[in-house]
């Protein structure tokens, strides 16, 4: 049954498929199609507007109009369903168990992962993520795993991870995620891992800003990792 209410509305043309409304949307209301978000259905939007705050674009916006009710057994099926068919997607929290034994192959053993959650991308994770919360935070230059192979050993174990790349990413949007992150989460510590490489000078830079912004001060400090895959310089950045 259709009746007049408040409900989502996104605008194709300002949309870029950035994905930040997925996660934002508690219902699973919203999905990346064709390379935009779209409102998959009506009866999944509760119409309060959680998404609006993370588009970039302002692509989003609540409206009133007439729709289909909200429903919140369907909506409990609806992520029933979503989780069962994609059970760690790129726009879904997931708190992830690490694993404590070894998996041979028939040469050697495999070192286990340390991560403890996904998403990983900073444009894709919600500063309300509870894997935040009064967590150690990594945050790394998305080239460096490539580089450094015992990148979970040394440098993932016990730490919240934020991957992405300041040469190719909005970098004012990185500025004011990290702010809501330090102003929403109770961050300890933060270790910034970037390549020798000129573009990946300003991460820390960035970190550091958003934190000031945030009137936060966090331990901080600043790990350089060559082509090579060798350690070059540490620095503590903020005590």
């Amino acid at each position: 049954m259709k009746v007049r209410r408040k409900i989502v509305e996104i605008d194709g043309e300002l949309c870029d498929g950035c994905g930040l409304c997925v996660p934002a949307c508690a219902e699973g209301a919203i999905e990346i199609v064709g390379g935009k978000a779209t409102l998959v259905a009506e009866k999944y939007c509760d119409g309060l507007g959680a998404c609006l705050g993370e588009c970039p674009k302002g692509a989003l916006r609540v409206v009133e109009r007439e729709a289909e009710e909200f429903d919140e057994e369907a909506v409990e099926e609806h992520l029933k369903v979503q989780k069962a068919s994609h059970p760690c997607p790129s726009s879904t929290i997931e708190i992830c168990q690490v694993e404590n034994s070894r998996h041979a192959s028939s040469e050697a053993a495999r070192t286990p992962s340390a991560l403890t959650h996904w998403p990983v991308q900073i444009r894709l994770v919600p500063p309300t993520a509870p894997f935040l919360q009064g967590a150690h935070l990594l945050v790394m230059a998305d080239c460096c795993p490539v580089a450094y192979p015992e990148v979970h050993r040394d440098f993932i174990q016990g730490r919240a991870v934020l991957v992405g790349c300041p040469k190719f990413d909005d970098i004012g949007l990185y500025v004011e995620r990290f702010k809501e992150i330090f102003q929403r989460a109770d961050v300890k510590s933060v270790l910034v891992l970037t390549m020798e490489v000129p573009c990946c000078n300003g991460l820390p830079a960035l970190v550091r800003r958003a934190m000031d912004l945030a009137g936060k001060k966090v331990p901080l400090e600043h790990v350089v990792v060559s082509t090579r895959g060798d350690i070059l310089r540490r620095a503590r950045l903020v005590s």
